[in-house]
């Protein structure tokens, strides 16, 4: 009898999300390594990857290596932000032609990407699922979700068909028309979401518990809103939150808005990848969601202060280590 050919997956950045994404894919027999940090890929090869979380709890083997040294089939680009280029420049020699994923929050990793790697090989990713990093050789799925595809530079066709059927054997993975849209409007979620967790250091839940954070939220998002639409990017919803509530939310009176807010998109107490990337005390990719804002506000003429002074707060906690009260955060956005 003929071996099904297994196609080998590469889960290059491997944290909470590489490692989450892999380690389903290896329990569910697929051919995956996880290119990750040192201490990681110690404990990975030494005990297997534990994930716990809305699965239940669970040791699965999976490769592990700190540095791509194989051809692989796929790629599933999980770094940061701002490590998509120096990593594409260090695992260039071995994926030429070979489809590349990426799924960094923001908008501007397919472009890092195929400077590097070619238009054709790049297939936009996002995700929508909560991962978290405990400690190395250990992560949790806190929130079952799902994958969505599209092709960055052309139209979807059988590649990214097929690619959607490998990841879904793990992980609920779909195929957008509208990749880009899908992109723009997590941007707009993350842009509150994140920032406020990074410069409070609570997560989203609890900060929704204080109504002059609901205000700064409501102002942050409103202001990133109004410069997609001026600059014309159809938006596409993401799963439980249709655009006509997401939109009648963000227009919504300042008071409605704040308490459908709190009542909407709070209803777990998950953290984000940024709030874990600061309580590590690494640089997170703000510069790449609530900067996006200030960068796109530039070029549609509009003003950004709230998602500027977002960056500004969340800049100052990485140097200092420091967090902002939530009176604080008030006397910053809301004095004045």
């Amino acid at each position: 009898m003929s071996q099904v050919f297994k196609p080998k997956i590469a889960i290059v950045g491997s944290g909470a999300v590489g490692s989450v994404i892999g380690g389903l894919l290896a329990r569910e027999g697929e051919n995956a390594t996880l290119i990750a940090r040192k201490a990681h890929v110690e404990t990975i090869n030494k005990n297997g990857l534990f994930i716990d979380g809305i699965l239940g709890s669970f040791s699965v083997h999976v490769q592990a290596k700190e540095e791509l040294t194989f051809r692989p089939d796929l790629v599933l680009l999980t770094v940061k932000a701002q490590d998509v280029e120096s990593v594409c420049r260090q695992i260039k020699p071995y994926i030429t032609d070979v489809p590349v994923v990426t799924l960094q929050n923001g908008i501007r990793s397919e472009e890092m990407a195929a400077s590097l790697l070619g238009e054709k090989n790049i297939i936009r990713g996002v995700v929508l699922f909560n991962a978290q990093f405990l400690k190395s050789g250990c992560v949790t799925y806190g929130e079952k979700g799902s994958l969505l595809l599209g092709e960055a530079f052309r139209q979807n066709g059988r590649r990214v068909a097929d690619i959607a059927g490998i990841l879904r054997r793990a992980i609920k993975t779909e195929v957008s028309d509208n990749i880009y849209g899908v992109r723009w409007t997590k941007l707009l979620v993350r842009v509150m979401v994140n920032s406020l967790e990074a410069m409070t250091g609570l997560s989203f839940k609890e900060c929704m518990r204080y109504p002059g954070m609901r205000r700064i939220g409501m102002f942050i998002l409103r202001e990133a809103f109004e410069v997609v639409e001026k600059a014309g990017v159809k938006l596409e919803p993401l799963p439980g939150l249709p655009l006509t509530v997401f939109k009648l939310i963000i227009k919504s009176p300042l008071v409605i808005a704040s308490l459908a807010l709190r009542l909407r998109m709070s209803s777990t107490d998950t953290i984000t990848s940024t709030l874990q990337s600061m309580r590590r005390g690494r640089p997170t990719e703000i510069n790449y969601l609530n900067g996006e804002i200030v960068i796109q506000g530039r070029a549609v003429n509009i003003s950004t202060p709230y998602n500027l002074k977002a960056v500004e707060l969340v800049h100052a906690v990485e140097r200092t280590g420091r967090f902002c009260s939530p009176l604080h955060l008030e006397s910053q956005f809301l004095s004045g």
